[in-house]
């Protein structure tokens, strides 16, 4: 009986030290009051990224949450409201599967917003599900599409800077290696998937490194965040029916609730003085070093690249005109002024937006180009 005593005692104190060292996330700070200001998250319906847009909306911030189930998206933003007091929650639609849906977003977010003080890359896949496309899903949604809704919404984050540009990452970017011989290839089997997954959180820690090189001086900052081991939607999704009641249970009591992997992200977001940090991996609301994959210069730039060639930007073109053409989607599936440092559906097509400048020269102005078909590597 001691024994077993025993034997309980040591599993719970074990527990209790994986709880508050490894679980329990560190409280976000940050300013008060976000009256005055608008943010845009996407993915913004469950999870960490509803648990990020509920903080922003209690301290006032008008936001938007951009989500690809309307009638999802709808209810979160209902909730929202209700849960906040603040009235100021929107839903837009976004499916970060198909170009012409970001492309779409943007178009009706600057016709109707005027302003955007932050924007957070929340939203995300693990895995391609049953959907079989002609080019790297995994890519395109946790990466290819923020780097192009990063570039379409960048004339408005500069006209209200101080903003702020928040990419969530994951710490599977240490197991990322890219290819770049192969970087849109279809993803097919469990194997590819995990191999995939990892190489976009990569992407994702290489984008805001080079993100803020090439937006240095201009007021806007922008970081990599990890929201830790967190118990979401993400983590179940993909996991077959049987096998859910037995990993619930665990997961319930090894991964933090999703207000818990809120935190970091709206860290980076909200907190005074860490502007001098912009491009770095935070976790548990604190700078993090990464590996040295992950702070390849060369790579980063080439990666940007290769980005701007898949979401179909080009190089040198006129912006200004407004009379371009829709582009088709050929790959289309089925800081602040003071500030204190998904689910796959049907696609929409929806006309194009006028004017982007290009984040390779920030002082230039290009145009949307049409999105160039899948590359067969």
């Amino acid at each position: 009986m001691e024994a077993l005593l025993l034997g309980v005692g040591l599993l719970l104190g074990a527990y209790v030290l994986v709880y508050y060292n490894l679980v329990k996330a560190p409280p976000c700070g940050g300013i008060a009051s976000l009256r005055g200001r608008t943010a845009v998250v996407t993915g913004a319906n469950s999870g960490i990224g509803k648990m990020t847009a509920l903080e922003l909306a209690r301290r006032g911030a008008r936001v938007v949450l951009a989500c690809r189930s309307r009638e999802r998206g709808e209810a979160a933003a209902f909730d929202l409201r209700q849960e906040s007091g603040n009235n100021e929650v929107i839903f837009m639609a976004l499916d970060l599967a198909s170009l012409a849906s970001v492309r779409a977003f943007a178009t009706a977010f600057l016709s109707s917003e005027p302003r955007l003080d932050i924007l957070i890359h929340n939203a995300g896949i693990s895995s391609c599900g049953r959907s079989r496309e002609p080019f790297n899903l995994l890519l395109r949604v946790n990466h290819i599409s923020p780097f192009l809704l990063t570039h379409l919404l960048l004339p408005r984050l500069k006209t209200c800077a101080p903003s702020r540009i928040v990419v969530v990452s994951s710490a599977a970017h240490r197991r990322g290696r890219l290819d770049f011989t192969r970087l849109d290839r279809p993803v097919v089997g469990w194997r590819q998937e995990l191999r995939a997954y990892a190489d976009s959180k990569l992407a994702n820690v290489l984008f805001a490194r080079e993100l803020a090189t090439q937006l240095e001086g201009t007021g806007i900052t922008c970081y990599a965040a990890h929201p830790g081991p967190v118990n979401s939607e993400l983590f179940l999704r993909h996991i077959p029916g049987w096998l859910c009641p037995l990993l619930r249970p665990l997961a319930w009591l090894v991964l933090r609730a999703p207000r818990g992997g809120a935190q970091t992200p709206l860290y980076c977001a909200l907190q005074e003085g860490i502007e001098p940090l912009s491009g770095r991996y935070f976790a548990n609301c604190h700078v993090e070093e990464v590996p040295p994959a992950a702070r390849d210069d060369r790579a980063a730039h080439r990666l940007w690249e290769a980005s701007k060639r898949l979401a179909g930007l080009g190089h040198g073109e006129d912006t200004e005109s407004d009379e371009d053409p829709q582009p088709e989607d050929p790959g289309t599936p089925s800081s602040l002024k003071n500030p204190h440092p998904e689910e796959p559906m049907a696609s929409e097509h929806y006309p194009s937006p006028h004017g982007s400048p290009d984040l390779s020269k920030v002082t230039r102005r290009i145009p949307v180009k049409a999105e160039p078909k899948p590359q067969a590597s």
